[in-house]
């Protein structure tokens, strides 16, 4: 009996010890099935997933071998103990993503005696997370993030995304503006900038009083409609108000950037820079600004000829200061110059303070002669007045003077505040200090300015009314020739020199001019460096596309005259010589140069003097502007520009003349021509390159543009040539 308790306890001995073996074995190759399956995802996923603390399980006994196949998961929160005490495979991340739960593998650890489990459980309970089956429940839809809109204005937001978001919009037909606002207003969750509650903004208020105030820029209220708030009451009303003012916001701004209507629109010669306004910067200048009404004007031009012209324009509107002077009516009065023959001769009258004070002259306020000075003043007005620039103070002049056309001149101020719009913001070159070069068709001057200040002046003589207009443009001055070449331009050449050959063959000869005749039959005509060279001694060249530069000339007499618009539409400069000796100490102000300096390199062959940084050139046309000492001046229109844009300003409601307006092109070809018999030609049709210009060196057309152009197809012989755009002298 004894041997056989003995032989049953060294059986149960070894049966624990099979199990126990076979438990390890067991485990182990779970585990090492289950490293081997594990990839590169499922890792991850385990690594985001935070895994219970092992339990506290005691090493295993026989009553632990015991099978129970009617054990079942009673409590899915104990899986990750059981789990632990028996491996399993972990579950792969699409089961994760796809299986709400699993089932537990059945084994003994369900029925394990609570005195050896408890344990288990109470570490799972406090340290585990939800478990795997929690997180493999169906994706929910993303939680939207909180609205940054306060909930008085979220039902004006929706209805602006709505608006903003429809394909057509009413409010804005742009599309760069479209854009603007669709971005804009999405990045704000679509919030109104211009109410908060029903109630106006500040920024809302800066900018409607700055479009209420429109007219003292020289713009029309009219274009530039306010909402009334006050009556939207809805968010329907709101949202339409929001976008309206936002619209009104927009055309103020490109109206005052870069004027009402496109320089096209008023002629074919009109040649600035694009500045168009960026409506994206728009709104996030004026928006944010601390003073939207302050933001929004500072579109309008920054120089201070314009902002002297607002000024003015203030006073014609009757909004300035100061009495209005009368003056009576009397006998006329007329100063006389000293000459050999006669001495200077100077009336008096009790007339001349108060016409002092009405022309604007200062000096002497009280003195009561018709001197230089006050004859001069009146010569002013009444050129400006476009009545005869005599000088002398008659009926007429003192019924102008009393009685101006104030509206007119009202009309005069606006175009050229319009003009102003169309320059440059920045006129000069920074690195040169703001250097630049200014020229007034109308007043037949030109200035070079620097830092602000007139640096030096001089009369000029202008194109002609008409074809030969010298055109408005902003370009830079690149280099200075001196002892010019005159490539004679086709439009002189085929309208005006080649008719003078018909009826005398010489005529070139005897003006200094050759004539070469190529092989396509087109002609060239030239005149060498020299004295009476038509370009003098000097020429300032800015490439253009109208072929225009500023030149000396040896019809210095012209000078003298008032009006002196008398070119083919280049510009005759008065002292060449001071001019680019001014223009060079700019841009090379250690070279040191002078007037003698540059009159030493007066010769025969061509001499060019190029900058190392260009200087602006800006064309003008300013019929208005206020002189040095404060006096509005006006000049005659004498190319009709201001009558012309009137016209446009006033006579275009609901047209868009903000667009570009196409204009054909200059034309230089050079049609083959027959010359009458005895006309002397420079050569037989060999060496010429088809260019229009000079076969001597380089031409101007080629520095211009960089290469020769191709001639024009020649045309039948006899066909009678297009008239050419004047373009030079």
């Amino acid at each position: 009996m004894r041997d056989c308790l003995n032989h049953r306890v060294g059986f149960d001995r070894v049966l624990m010890t099979v199990a126990a073996t076979f438990l390890a074995v067991s485990a182990s190759a779970a585990l090492a099935q289950d490293q081997a399956r594990s990839s590169a995802a499922e890792l991850a996923i385990e690594a985001a997933i935070p895994r219970p603390e092992p339990a506290n399980v005691p090493p295993p006994t026989a009553a632990d071998i015991k099978l129970d196949t009617t054990a079942t998961l009673q409590d899915a929160t104990k899986e990750p103990a059981k789990a632990e005490a028996a491996p399993s495979p972990e579950p792969k991340a699409s089961d994760v993503a796809t299986t709400p739960a699993t089932e537990a593998p059945k084994n003994d650890t369900a029925k394990t005696e609570p005195a050896k489990t408890e344990p288990a459980k109470a570490d799972t309970a406090t340290t585990a997370p939800a478990p795997p089956a929690a997180a493999a429940a169906p994706a929910a839809e993303p939680v939207k993030a909180a609205s940054s809109v306060p909930a008085a204005d979220q039902p004006v937001a929706d209805r602006l995304k709505d608006i903003i978001g429809a394909k057509t919009s009413r409010h804005f037909d742009r599309k760069n503006e479209r854009a603007a606002v669709e971005k804009f207003y999405s990045a704000r969750d679509f919030a109104p900038v211009w109410t908060q509650g029903g109630t106006l903004t500040a920024a809302a208020k800066g900018v409607v009083a700055r479009l209420k105030d429109a007219a003292s820029d020289g713009l029309n209220p009219s274009d530039y409609p306010v909402p009334d708030f006050a009556a939207a009451t809805t968010p329907d009303a709101l949202a339409d108000a929001e976008l309206k003012l936002t619209s009104s916001m927009f055309d103020y701004a490109r109206h005052a950037q870069s004027g009402r209507m496109h320089w096209s629109q008023a002629s074919g010669d009109i040649l600035y820079p694009e500045h168009p306004v960026d409506p994206n910067e728009v709104l996030a200048k004026v928006t944010t600004a601390a003073d939207a009404s302050a933001a929004l004007e500072s579109y309008n031009p920054p120089h201070k000829l314009y902002k002297e012209l607002k000024a003015k324009l203030a006073e014609l509107r009757g909004q300035g200061n100061g009495p209005v002077i009368e003056i009576a009516e009397g006998p006329a009065l007329k100063y006389t110059p000293a000459s050999k023959k006669r001495h200077e001769i100077v009336v008096e009258d009790p007339r001349v303070p108060q016409l002092r004070a009405k022309l604007g002259l200062a000096e002497n306020a009280g003195d009561t002669r018709y001197d230089a000075a006050v004859a001069e003043a009146v010569r002013k007005f009444q050129s400006g007045a476009e009545m005869k620039a005599t000088g002398i103070l008659d009926d007429k002049t003192v019924k102008a003077l009393n009685t101006p056309k104030r509206d007119k001149q009202i009309d005069v101020v606006l175009v050229n505040m319009e003009r102003w719009r169309w320059l440059p913001r920045d006129l000069g070159a920074p690195a040169l200090g703001d250097a630049y070069v200014i020229l007034n068709i109308p007043d037949f001057t030109l200035k070079v300015m620097q830092r602000g200040q007139q640096v030096w002046t001089t009369r000029v003589v202008t194109g002609k009314p008409g074809k030969h207009a010298t055109p408005l443009l902003t370009e830079t001055m690149k280099y200075i020739t001196v002892n010019p070449t005159w490539n004679v331009p086709p439009s002189i050449v085929y309208n005006e020199y080649l008719p003078a050959l018909q009826q005398d063959p010489t005529v070139l000869q005897r003006m200094g001019l050759r004539l070469e005749q190529n092989r396509d039959g087109s002609v060239h005509i030239s005149q060498p460096p020299g004295e009476a060279n038509a370009l003098g001694r000097i020429r300032f060249n800015f490439p253009n596309k109208f072929l225009v530069y500023q030149h000396d000339t040896p019809d210095k007499h012209l000078f003298a005259k008032e009006e002196r618009a008398f070119s083919h539409g280049c510009m005759r400069v008065q002292n060449p010589d001071q001019y680019a000796s001014v223009l060079l100490n700019i841009v090379m102000p250690n070279e040191k140069y002078t007037p003698e300096r540059i009159r030493s390199m007066y010769g025969k062959s061509e001499i060019d003097l190029k900058f190392p940084t260009p200087i602006p050139v800006n064309i003008t046309y300013q019929t208005a502007f206020v002189d040095d000492a404060g006096k509005l001046q006006f000049r005659k229109d004498i190319y009709g520009r201001d009558a012309a844009m009137i016209n446009i300003l006033k006579n275009s409601r609901g047209k868009d003349i903000e667009n570009v307006v196409a204009h054909s092109q200059p034309s230089y070809s050079r049609p083959a021509t027959t010359l009458p018999a005895g006309v002397a030609v420079a050569n037989n049709g060999g060496g010429f390159n088809g260019s229009g210009f000079g076969s001597s060196g380089p031409n101007f057309f080629e520095r211009l543009f960089g290469a020769p152009t191709p001639a024009a197809p020649p045309a039948p012989v006899g066909r009678r040539p297009q008239q050419q755009r004047v373009f030079t002298r």
